[in-house]
């Protein structure tokens, strides 16, 4: 191999590759249909700047991997979009073979799309939850489809997070964190010997998110939490939890 092409190498495992998954970056950040562009680069963000080496795969790709290829991985993220959209775009072997991945060891990140199609959706969801299936936060209810939302953590902590049509999670894990009605905003649990975090807000948020309203968090303390989600994730730690 030449230098330069060993330097490409290691760029990509660095940077994550954005043509095709690769075996030797730990976590897999699915960009497929459905998918937000703008979610997508925003959790890019996170791992770049928590040094995590990361690969992508489309639908596409991701309708092509086996239930072992994808346990070559010790991470699966996927961000938030459309849900409806992320599990028609995949075909029913794909989700059974994330689901025997994940209850085979891959943790599993689900960043409000990702968080519902990780439910028991009628959208090819991949049910890590026992059945449980999620709804809406209440202010969807209210005809609000983005807001800044306190999210409340064990231990007093309160932290304002972007909000833009995600669930809350009630039913099945662990309570990480709870909405101002009570209900989760973000759970964790496993699936066999699968660790998987859930989270109906969007901590990940870039600055530019955040136009026409006010927080209280600043961004960088939003995104330091959801680095927090990250390795917590892959290193299968239990957070503090209700």
């Amino acid at each position: 191999m030449s230098a330069r092409v060993l330097v490409c190498a290691v760029l990509l495992a660095a940077c994550g590759d954005q043509r095709a998954p690769h075996a030797g970056a730990p976590v897999l950040l699915f960009t497929g249909a459905g998918t937000s562009r703008g979610d997508v680069a925003a959790v890019e963000t996170i791992l770049r700047r928590a040094h995590l080496a990361y690969a992508t795969a489309s639908s596409r790709q991701l309708n092509g991997m086996s239930a072992s290829r994808l346990g070559g991985y010790r991470l699966l993220i996927v961000p938030g979009g459309d849900f409806e959209r992320i599990g028609s775009g995949l075909t029913a072997d794909a989700t059974a073979n994330v689901r025997q991945a994940v209850r085979g060891g891959l943790s599993y990140l689900g960043l409000c799309a990702g968080a519902f199609f990780a439910g028991d959706s009628p959208y090819n969801g991949l049910n890590l939850t026992a059945g449980a299936r999620f709804g809406f936060y209440a202010a969807e209810a209210r005809g609000i489809r983005r807001t800044v939302v306190a999210v409340a953590e064990p231990g007093g902590r309160t932290l304002e997070h972007y909000w833009e049509d995600g669930p809350q999670l009630s039913g099945w894990g662990d309570v990480v964190a709870r909405y101002p009605d009570g209900t989760p905003a973000v759970v964790e649990g496993t699936f066999g010997a699968g660790w998987v975090i859930l989270t109906g807000v969007h901590p990940e948020a870039p600055a530019s998110w955040r136009r026409g309203l006010r927080f209280r968090t600043s961004v960088d303390d939003a995104n330091a939490y959801a680095a927090t989600l990250v390795r917590a994730a892959l290193e299968r730690d239990r957070l503090p939890h209700y």
